[in-house]
């Protein structure tokens, strides 16, 4: 039998995992990044789990699948189905051994057969001597005719207890009634259902309220007694068919119920008729012991498919969390419970919306997935290379430095009020009129606000995520479209993707992009593609090149592709001949490099031998360090230079 555990229903003191939309968004944002697609990530999510906002580990459905395997392993390795036969073999034995005190020897007894239907057809027609052993086997009867209509008809349980000749006629009927329904809803008629459910309605006790509800219920119910047969040996199997044969023993009732049976596989194929259990352990089961096993290996079943193709978090819904619960614990039961609410957190938050039946980031999620890379990345910083990103010039300009000086001949009066003040308190102590002279004078500093325009080329070709290059490389992208929208709103930054092709992306939808499934790294079309863009933009112009190969392939004067690998001498010159262009309208270049191939590394020396910018070589883990203090840096300078 299942393990049980202890539970009740949730009224608000129990401790459950706190989960909120933004720290799920910062969960999923590594998966999100790499596989550009939220729906993506969040079956990962699911798959995995989380932790929440405590640190507790929250379990996904990988680890709550292998719960449920294990406790249907447990089921199947305890239980014996021939316990079965022997609950009612004994007790047959024990109602012949009171029959014998009676009527002494006796042939009849003697020659009982060996097997359990044989002996209980003899003893049906037996003239018992005892009162006592005869009441025994009569209720003995009653009782496993019971057990056989519960192991077929589970929701008519409560009417087919102690069954009267007159209730029997009525379950035909009944039957009867239900297979006239099922025709006609085959020939395109009215099943009318609601007239019987006003006749038979007392069979049903859960109140199906259409007639689909009903028959997928009992569709479940007799596949799992078919499971039960299934798993059992050839011997037991036959024992159990001969005893409904002589328990039932009227032919129109076992014919409809197996007309009902062939009408239900034929509507539900694929509720696991042919469905079969290993029961190898050593204690026997009694028959209700062996139907309640059915039933939890049918619902571990269940559940166990449920979370197999759960698509999304909502459809973890259908589960009845009670039996959950029941099956597998408390815990689980939260962890799927807060699993099946994942996407409406984030959408009632605003995270993410629901478009043709699909997950979608907002503008408020890009926002946030960007600023996490960038906190993260600055995080990583030594603070004496980019600190609050302070420079030494200072004069006139939009963007305020939030920092103040003692005022010097020549400076714009950007007077600090506080600052003056504090400095004539220091010089003459506390007391009024405050006196002021020159040297207690503090300015605000600023920045010079010259605008910058940059262009990032993002190498989206396969060998980046066969590298595992592409996250770092897509955080430092978000990162980078963060800082420039947030800290310097007047730059211009555009981002182009290149692959066997190259395509401008928009910097909002950089959490969404993916990699080229085609092979090629068409530098060439990317920095042709830069430069159109740069040309339509004022300030100071550089393009920032992210990449881990060599150019291999290039758009020919025709305008088809051309690839090949290694790199040939005509994809590398026209990819110099476009820096030269590039060179030529004063855009400057730097490249990062993720990997230190000798290739790679010769022509980037002569993409900056001809352009001047500068090359770094990197790794994923410092990648988005030197590209951010580059940035910066090249802000200070612009800024020196005014």
């Amino acid at each position: 039998m299942a393990s049980r555990f202890t539970y009740s229903r949730w009224d608000g003191t129990q401790r459950g995992f706190e989960i909120d939309a933004d720290s799920l968004l910062d969960e999923l944002a590594d998966e999100l990044t790499y596989h550009g697609d939220i729906n993506t990530a969040m079956r990962k999510m699911m798959q995995n789990g989380m932790r929440d906002v405590n640190g507790n580990q929250m379990p996904g459905l990988r680890e709550l699948m292998k719960r449920l395997r294990e406790q249907r392993e447990q089921i199947q390795e305890r239980g014996d189905l021939g316990g079965v036969y022997s609950e009612i073999a004994d007790e047959l034995n024990d109602i012949v051994d009171e029959e014998r005190q009676v009527a002494g020897s006796n042939f009849t007894l003697d020659m009982l057969p060996d097997d359990l239907a044989g002996k209980i057809r003899e003893l049906q027609h037996y003239d018992f001597e005892s009162p006592s052993a005869q009441q025994r086997f009569e209720s003995l009867m009653d009782k496993l005719r019971e057990q056989l209509m519960q192991q077929q008809l589970d929701q008519m349980s409560s009417a087919v207890q102690n069954m009267s000749p007159e209730q029997m006629a009525r379950t035909k009927d009944m039957m009867a009634a239900l297979n006239e329904m099922l025709e006609r809803r085959k020939n395109g008629e009215d099943p009318q259902f609601e007239q019987f459910m006003e006749k038979f309605g007392d069979f049903f006790p859960e109140n199906p309220q259409t007639l689909d509800e009903l028959l997928e219920h009992m569709a479940q119910r007799m596949a799992m007694a078919q499971a039960m047969l299934n798993s059992m040996t050839p011997e037991q199997r036959a024992q159990l068919q001969q005893l409904s044969e002589q328990l039932l023993e009227d032919m129109d009732l076992r014919w409809q119920m197996d007309q009902l049976s062939q009408n239900l596989q034929g509507m539900f194929p694929q509720a696991g008729w042919n469905k079969q259990y290993d029961f190898s352990g050593q204690e026997p089961m009694g028959f209700q012991q062996a139907m309640q096993s059915m039933q939890d290996l049918s619902d571990l079943d269940q559940l166990e498919n449920l979370m197999k193709n759960a698509s999304n978090p909502a459809s973890l819904a259908e589960a009845d969390m009670d039996k959950v619960r029941d099956l597998l614990g408390d815990d689980a039961a939260k962890s799927l419970d807060q699993l099946s609410k994942l996407s409406k957190m984030m959408q009632d938050a605003g995270l993410i919306d629901q478009r043709e039946g699909r997950m979608q980031l907002t503008p408020r999620a890009i926002r946030k997935l960007g600023a996490n890379a960038l906190r993260e990345l600055f995080g990583k910083l030594r603070k004496d290379m980019v600190g609050q990103h302070k420079i030494d010039a200072t004069g006139i300009g939009h963007e305020r430095a939030n920092d103040t000086k003692p005022y010097e001949f020549g400076d714009p009066f950007r007077l600090d009020l506080h600052g003056t003040l504090r400095n004539a308190l220091r010089r003459n102590g506390s007391g009024l009129p405050i006196g002021l002279s020159p040297e207690d004078f503090e300015i605000e500093r600023t920045e010079h606000s010259t605008r910058s325009s940059t262009v990032l080329l993002l190498d989206l070709s396969l060998s980046m995520p066969m590298r595992d290059n592409f996250l770092p490389a897509k955080k430092v992208a978000m990162a980078l479209h963060h800082l420039i929208s947030s800290q310097f709103p007047r730059d211009y930054l555009g981002v182009v993707g290149f692959g066997e092709i190259a395509r401008e992306l928009k910097p909002e939808s950089i959490p969404e992009v993916s990699w080229d499934f085609a092979y090629g790294t068409n530098m060439h079309h990317a920095f042709t593609l830069a430069r159109k863009m740069l040309s339509r933009q004022t300030g100071t112009k550089q393009i920032i090149m992210i990449t881990d190969g060599e150019p291999t392939a290039h758009i020919t004067p025709s305008g088809e592709i051309f690839f090949n690998y290694p790199p040939v001498h005509e994809t590398v010159e026209a990819t110099l001949r476009e820096v030269m262009r590039c060179t030529k309208e004063q855009i400057r270049i730097n490249t990062f490099m993720l990997d230190a191939d000798n290739g790679l590394r010769r022509f980037v020396e002569q993409l900056t031998k001809i352009n001047k910018g500068k090359a770094f070589f990197t790794t994923p883990d410092n990648l988005g360090d030197y590209v951010l203090v580059d940035f910066l840096d090249h802000k200070r300078t612009m800024a020196g230079r005014r």
